[in-house]
């Protein structure tokens, strides 16, 4: 239970830090923001470090040991961020969030297909079901009048 509850806070995190991150890129540049953003993570890792009383035990012979693809998650997240600070000002957060829970849904699929040679028909339907309903959403909003104006 306990992890479940840990899941549902990332996600509220990770949308909360999205919509941070956008304000922040648009008012000091999308590459700008992301710079920002890392920087005041690594600050906060450290200090997360400090506090905890972790040590640093990441000496050349055992960083040279990573395998080079592990480190690609650190150009992944810079993508992340850069994307979402253009794209979560244009679509609306709702829309932005469920699409890129589509992405990771799909992507799951992908990978667990190739890691154990099965893809989940449960799960595509469900990914389909979100994406036709976010299609059909969408363009119920197009059709609605603007009742109240601000």
């Amino acid at each position: 239970m306990l992890y479940i509850m840990l899941a549902v806070l990332c996600g509220c995190i990770t949308i909360i830090s999205m919509i941070i991150n956008s304000h922040l890129a648009k008012k000091i540049g999308t590459l700008q923001g992301t710079l920002i953003n890392y920087i005041v993570g690594l600050t906060s890792t450290i200090l997360l470090m400090i506090i905890v009383k972790s040590s640093v035990s990441l000496s050349y012979s055992s960083f040279t040991k990573i395998p080079w693809w592990a480190l690609l998650g650190g150009l992944l997240g810079v993508m992340v961020v850069a994307s979402s600070n253009i794209v979560l000002p244009k679509i609306p957060t709702i829309y932005t969030t469920l699409l890129i829970f589509i992405g990771q849904l799909f992507t799951g699929i992908l990978i667990d297909y190739f890691r154990v040679g099965f893809i989940s028909k449960g799960k595509i339907i469900g990914g389909l079901l979100i994406l036709l309903g976010l299609l059909y959403n969408s363009n119920v909003e197009k059709k609605e009048p603007d009742i109240i104006k601000n």
